[in-house]
């Protein structure tokens, strides 16, 4: 088996104790009644409730004082917060409790049993009317709705989370905050967006009191892919496991992973002395129509300050002598370039042209690896003919598409609020119809591939919602491809420097209001010399 068949392997298999494995709703039941059939009843509810008592004194520097807010709602996660309650009431913490219950009669029978406890221990019972009142709490736990939760909050639970969500103090949710859907980091909503104005509608204060908005969280079981994209890392907060003490032998290989530089570790490789241009490849990008000269620029720039040994900036229209800031990036005609030689990008300010055709069309019977972006894929989207040659061109080459989600939705042939609807299936179908790695970019990236493998990538921050970055990272992934890293731990390593140096940028107080792309290539490039220099002398250390 080579070596690129093995990690394809290890990847499928990827390993569920290393804390970065996501789980779908369905998944994390199976694991749930697997581990249940070998426990006595109640076991995982109070394990639970104790990891997250636990967190609550974590939170509240272990001090003993404190005033804790408790909402518990009907069904098992009001039963952890129930177990929590007392745990912590116990120890001589204030708490008190918003029950949204109803009677014992009406709850699953763990549940049932952690009201009835909690109903012995000194806690404090409160009324909506009383929350509304009392704005004294150091701490909220937000146990009203867990991962099974496939309706919106009605206006009494939408009252309470506008309630929560105008405090100052950590809010921790169990599991998942009430209001998210676990599986696809979407607001849950009781009918599905129809049109592409509707993702513009979640900016509006109604729509942020469809859900809690946590500081923190802590998940049960293992990770899920709704804690990491889309509306989840605004809801989530930071994000933390309790296991409960599950047998990770029940836990199956994840088909999703958080993504982190375990995945890409391999391709790390530090430069050898004995080394000249040639041997760190070439990147030529294909783009520059009237007007948008600028995104080639960006691209080639980042490709250059990835490690690309060469960089080619192709245009469409003339193109100008040089890079002012960069002359050693190279200018030329599109037409003139040999892509046979280069990993190619294909789209940074491409145009629709007939000319934009013809070379798109060009770098898609070339035998290289190719980098998909932005005008290409609006291409490709138009005509039937060009996605019949993305999707039989394996053979010739690895493909990496860029898309955001309204590029997406044109490939797919539906609305870009579907596409965020569930933005792991719109990569997967993606990656699967055009026989193609694909970067589905957005808050929680979504990294997938053909045969269903995908990662969420947790780095980045709101400074990349900016003009161009998108074209920096077509230019990174194509710079680590033409290095012969292996396409897949390309895409993933591309994603994740892009996000980091961005991260990295807000650190040093550059954004990420006004973080413009251009500084984004410097700050890759010290990341990427990091993780090198990390790997060097910590083998067995990559985070």
């Amino acid at each position: 088996m080579s070596a690129s068949r093995s990690a394809l392997k290890a990847d499928r298999q990827a390993d569920p104790q290393a804390g970065t494995a996501l789980f779908s709703v369905a998944e994390i039941r199976a694991i749930e009644q697997a581990a249940l059939a070998n426990l006595p009843p109640y076991t995982l509810m109070q394990r639970a409730g104790a990891a997250a008592a636990a967190a609550t004194r974590q939170l509240n520097g272990n001090s003993d004082t404190a005033h804790i807010l408790i909402l518990a709602g009907p069904g098992n996660n009001g039963g952890d917060a129930l177990e929590a309650a007392c745990d912590l009431s116990s120890g001589g913490l204030e708490v008190s409790v918003l029950l949204m219950a109803g009677s014992s009669n009406k709850q699953p029978a763990d549940a049932a049993h952690a009201l009835e406890r909690a109903r012995a221990c000194a806690i404090e019972w409160i009324t909506p009317a009383q929350l509304t009142t009392d704005t004294s709490w150091t701490l909220v736990l937000d146990g009203l709705f867990g991962i099974g939760m496939q309706r919106a909050l009605g206006p009494e639970y939408r009252a309470i989370a506008a309630h929560i969500n105008a405090l100052h103090c950590p809010v921790l949710a169990l599991d998942i905050a009430s209001g998210l859907n676990a599986d696809t980091g979407c607001i849950v909503s009781d009918a599905n967006a129809n049109t592409d104005a509707d993702i513009d509608a979640n900016t509006d204060a109604d729509t942020d009191n469809r859900a809690i908005r946590a500081t923190h969280t802590i998940t049960f079981i293992a990770a899920k892919p709704g804690l990491h994209t889309c509306d989840g890392r605004d809801y989530s907060g930071a994000v933390q496991i309790a296991d409960l003490g599950i047998d990770r032998k029940l836990l199956p290989a994840a088909h999703a992973v958080l993504n982190a530089p375990r995945y890409f570790a391999d391709s790390l490789q530090p430069r050898l002395q004995n080394s000249h241009k040639g041997s760190y490849g070439d990147v030529s990008i294909i783009g520059g129509a009237q007007g948008m000269a600028g995104a080639v620029i960006l691209a080639a720039r980042a490709a250059a300050q990835a490690g690309a040994g060469r960089v080619y900036a192709g245009f469409v229209e003339p193109p100008p002598a040089y890079d002012p800031l960069h002359p050693e990036l190279m200018c030329r005609a599109a037409a003139t370039l040999d892509f046979s030689s280069s990993t190619v990008v294909a789209g940074p300010g491409l145009g629709e042209s007939r000319d934009a055709h013809d070379l798109l069309a060009q770098a898609l019977h070339t035998p290289v690896n190719l980098v998909l972006d932005a005008d290409a894929l609006n291409l490709l989207a138009a005509e039937p003919r060009l996605q019949h040659k993305l999707s039989t061109r394996a053979r010739l080459g690895a493909t990496l598409l860029t898309p955001h989600p309204l590029e997406a939705a044109r490939l797919l042939n539906i609305s870009a609020a579907e596409v965020q609807a569930d933005r792991l299936h719109a990569a997967r179908s993606l990656a699967q119809r055009f026989q193609a790695i694909v970067i589905l970019k957005g808050s929680g990236t979504v990294i997938a591939r053909p045969d269903g493998l995908a990662a969420i990538n947790p780095t980045g921050n709101p400074g990349l919602a900016t003009a161009g970055s998108g074209d920096v990272l077509s230019g990174i992934c194509a710079a680590l491809m033409a290095q012969n890293w292996e396409p897949w731990q390309a895409a993933l390593g591309a994603v994740w420097l892009h996000g980091a140096a961005a991260d990295a940028l807000v650190e040093q107080g550059v954004g990420p209001i006004g973080l413009c792309a251009s500084e984004i290539g410097l700050a890759v490039r010290q990341v990427l010399n990091r993780l090198v220099e990390e790997k060097l002398h910590h083998p067995a250390g990559t985070r």
